[in-house]
This record gives structure tokens, sequence and C-alpha cells, in this order.
């Protein structure tokens, strides 16, 4: 019975996607693709489902907001703080200076939040955690993931959607590496509530070369502090190399590091922001990441594909806003060329390559954005 239904659903759909990495752009994908009826899809998470995950702030746009909505996912799930605000405020001697006042488009929310929302909308038996990808080869002319596990798994199209230290990118894209920009983004989520904050503030110690931005969320205060790190120092603060250890969990988070971080606080910031770093028990960090542009996002893999989807594609600087929105813009265009392909029989290859066209410009842009948000912030190397 299993073996017909199995092959029912191959004769309807006419496509069997593996979706690897359940993070955002993973998950999202996955509902994307339900959602436009392919009925063959499965998503991988190499994280087992015990395994603690988590984020901080994240600006979602427009254009992902709706596509979100068209999902389903009403934004009174994952919004709470519907402020479009960015006030930019300089600090000269731990002093508020002048404030600049400009809109995002856009809400703000949190990491937990959104995959909160779109994972709980994940049908029985799609998402298997535990499966880390270590190869991807071809079996009989199709793409054929390897699983630590020693599970493998065939597909006709592999996306791969697995983040900035993507194995999807290492396998397909090997000569673009990560490479450290020089700073780091510490992160803290703060039990306490900063009296009247409702906007997304930004201080900026002058010629200090750092940065600390701060939002509300629900139950408390998110802040990040950019602050400069040599390799060296960063392995002192987190036990690793930045490309070894992209993002540093609370467990990695070593005395020296919150020593520093604390002491920058006290150095440059307001009382009121200082106190709120300080009094920040649980803090996590990510190196912030350079990469070359890419130049491609489809390979073949024997008569089947392989794609990478926004930061396992091209990881940017936070400072973009464009990681999450990346990552969700392209896995829509994605859905409607395979779209294309399911209802009207379009050629694969040229749909997928269509779908490359639209999108790798705005991919190449935002990697090229990060370095040059960076300088204007006195912030890298």
């Amino acid at each position: 019975m299993s073996t017909h239904t199995t092959a029912t659903r191959r004769a309807t759909t006419g496509l069997r996607v593996a979706v690897v990495g359940g993070s955002l752009t993973g998950p999202t994908t996955a509902l994307l693709l339900l959602h436009a009826g392919f009925d063959d899809v499965t998503l991988y998470e190499a994280a087992p489902a015990s395994a603690p995950l988590g984020g901080g702030l994240i600006g979602v746009e427009h254009s992902s907001l709706d596509i979100l909505d068209q999902l389903g996912v009403s934004q009174h799930e994952f919004v709470r703080y519907n402020s479009e605000t960015v006030m930019d405020i300089t600090v000269c001697g731990r002093r508020r200076g002048s404030e600049h006042r400009h809109l995002y488009a856009g809400r703000n929310t949190t990491w937990t939040l959104l995959h909160q929302a779109l994972t709980r909308r994940l049908p029985t038996g799609i998402l298997h955690t535990g499966k880390r990808v270590t190869a991807l080869t071809s079996e009989h002319d199709r793409p054929l993931l390897h699983f630590a596990d020693g599970d493998t798994a065939t597909a006709d199209l592999v996306i791969f959607a697995d983040g900035r230290a993507s194995t999807g990118r290492r396998l397909l894209d090997p000569h673009r590496q990560l490479r450290y920009a020089g700073y780091v983004a510490h992160r803290g989520q703060s039990t306490t509530t900063e009296s009247g904050l409702r906007d997304f503030l930004r201080f900026e110690p002058t010629d200090s070369g750092m940065q600390f931005n701060v939002a509300p969320i629900p139950g408390g205060t998110d802040w990040t502090f950019y602050l400069g790190a040599t390799p060296a120092q960063y392995i002192d603060f987190f036990g690793a190399a930045p490309a070894r250890r992209v993002f540093a969990l609370p467990q990695h988070v070593t005395h020296a590091a919150r020593a520093a971080v604390d002491a920058s606080a006290q150095q440059y910031l307001p009382d009121e922001q200082a106190a709120l770093v300080h009094n920040t028990t649980s803090r996590m960090a990510a190196a912030v990441m350079d990469i070359d542009p890419p130049n491609r996002m489809v390979w073949p893999v024997g008569t089947g594909h392989a794609v990478l989807l926004g930061d396992a594609l091209a990881p940017v600087r936070p400072h973009t806003a464009r990681g999450a929105n990346n990552g969700i813009e392209q896995a829509a265009g994605l859905t409607a060329a395979l779209s294309q392909h399911r209802k009207y029989g379009a050629d694969l290859t040229t749909a997928l390559h269509g779908w490359q066209h639209r999108y790798l410009p705005a991919a190449v842009a935002a990697v090229q954005l990060g370095p040059q948000l960076g300088r204007q912030y006195g912030l890298g190397v």
C-alpha cells in the first residue's frame, strides 16, 4: 500500500523535492511548495529536535510579509510591535546627541517567533531532524543525499537552505569560502524593558567604530553590540575561529567575551543602555562574515538539479537586513518557476535558469552592500 501511494504521489506532482535546512528559509520553501500543490516534499534539518535553536531580532520587508500572508501566516503571530520607526542616535561622551528618524519598509520580529509560526504549519512527517547532509551524489541519474547517520535519500530537486555555514554551498560551490570581516555582533535578550521603548534604536558612538542596536521584544529587550575583534580575540572569546564557529551559543561565550562587551558598554554607551548590557545574563554572538558574490544558483546533478537559497547562497552582513528577506523572496520565485513546470509542462532546466536570472542580481547586490555599510559605520576590515 505504501509503494502504491508513493507511486501515485510521484505521478501527481512529477517532482520529488528535498529541502535542506530547518531555520527560516527551509520551512518557508517547504510550505510554499506544499501550498502550490507539490505533495512530495521533505524537509531535512541537521540539528536534533531537542537542540537549542534561536536568534535575535530580524527585519521582514513588505515583499516578504506579503509572501507569508499568502501562506496564511498572519502578522499578529510574529509581529508584536507595529512600529516602523528607526531612530539613529549619535553618542558623544556617553551622552545622547542628535537623533535622526526614518521609517523601515517592513516590520521587526524575532527568529523564534517567526520560526514557531512557520514550523507549526508543517504537516506531520514533512520535517526530519537530526539529518546532517555529508555528500550529494547521483543514483540512477537522480540526486542522492547522504546523511551522517548513514541514510540516503533521492530527489529530483535538492534545495539547500542551510544557512551561512551551508553544507550545500561547500558541496556545490566550494571555491566561495566565508571570510571574517573583523567584527562581531554580540547579542543579548534581557527581561528588562527600557521605559517607553517601542521603536528600533541605533546608537552610534562617535569616532569609535562600533554600533549598538536595541528594540523591544515580547517580555523584554533585544540588543546587538557590534564590536571589532581580531581573529585571535575571537578564539579567546568563543573557543574557535570565526569560520569554524560563525554563531556562538551561550555556552560558547567566555568570561573574556563578557568582560570585553561590558567594558565597551561602560566606556561608550549612555547609562541606560550600558546597564541593559550589564544586566543581561545569557548572551550569544555571531561573527560578521563576507563571501565572494555568487555567479550561479542552479547546478545539474545527473538529470536532476540542486539549488542554493538565502544565506546558503550568499550570506550578507546583518546591517543590510536582507538575510531572511533574500531567502523568502527567492523561495517564492522558485516556487513560481516550479509551478510553471508542474502545471504547464515548462522545461524544468529553463525554468530554473529563468529564476536564477531574475534573483541572482539582487543576491549579488546584497553581498556587495554589506561592506559598504560596514565602512559607513566604521566597522570591519
